[in-house]
């Protein structure tokens, strides 16, 4: 998959996937039951004081802290290190001003046994890395609503209890300057997903996408957009925040 690149490049390299119905849940019942161990993600309503998600530099003065603070607390991390923002919106008139991406609907989790150590290196630098490769590392990411709830192509997680060790496709992500990769998940009918529902800007996911100590529970979490068939008619297009960072203990 190329990211980035001429269109053209798109287009001569396009992914295959399928499409299948699945039953998702919506958590807003049980939310508070869920953890990172057991599940793989939690649930929090933690408002942001940011004013303009589509500002850099508050993202980074003020986010960015906000980001360390809540996977500090979910995850018992002693450091945590936030490396990168991503909008996505199906609007097109911010998807042309701002550097944003539309959703992604593919069970996917961001990182693979070789690319999270590849993105610590990249990250911390090869010197700090080598020692910090000694001990436990993971890489959290949060996941909002930004400007209005969500009501179109919502976000939902795979309990990591349901997703057996198989069915882990590696896809290279080529970007014009680095080679990453990702796991695309293969159907399976016992895989269970939650989200929730109408979720507000002052909610936020948190989730495993790589955890380095097998023993720590759930070390992945696949997570998709997808077309909920009980959207409003004319909803707006949804518009999010997901922010990645790595977690030291």
């Amino acid at each position: 998959m190329y990211v980035d690149w001429p269109e053209q490049e798109h287009k001569a390299h396009p992914p295959k996937y399928e499409t299948h119905r699945c039953r998702i849940y919506d958590a807003r019942p049980v939310a508070d039951q869920f953890d990172l161990a057991t599940h793989g993600f939690a649930f929090a309503r933690i408002p942001s004081k940011i004013k303009d998600f589509y500002d850099k530099d508050e993202v980074e003065r003020v986010y960015n802290e906000e980001v360390v603070t809540i996977i500090k607390d979910a995850i018992g991390a002693s450091k945590v290190v936030v490396f990168d923002h991503t909008f996505r919106t199906l609007n097109d008139a911010i998807l042309e001003a701002n550097n944003t991406r539309e959703p992604v609907k593919a069970v996917h989790n961001d990182y693979t046994d070789r690319s999270a150590r590849q993105r610590l290196r990249d990250i911390m630098g090869d010197e700090k890395a080598e020692e910090l490769l000694k001990k436990r590392f993971a890489i959290v990411q949060t996941w909002r609503p930004i400007n209005q709830p969500v009501f179109t192509e919502p976000f939902a997680l795979a309990d990591g209890r349901t997703i057996p060790n198989s069915g882990f496709v590696a896809l290279e992500r080529r970007y014009s300057h680095r080679i990453a990769e990702t796991y695309h998940i293969s159907y399976d009918p016992n895989h269970v997903f939650y989200y929730l529902s109408g979720m507000t800007p002052e909610e936020t996911y948190i989730f495993k996408v790589y955890d380095s100590d097998k023993e720590a529970g759930v070390p992945f979490t696949g997570h998709t957009a997808f077309d909920d068939p009980t959207s409003p008619q004319g909803a707006p297009p949804r518009e999010s925040v997901e922010s990645r960072a790595l977690a030291f203990f």
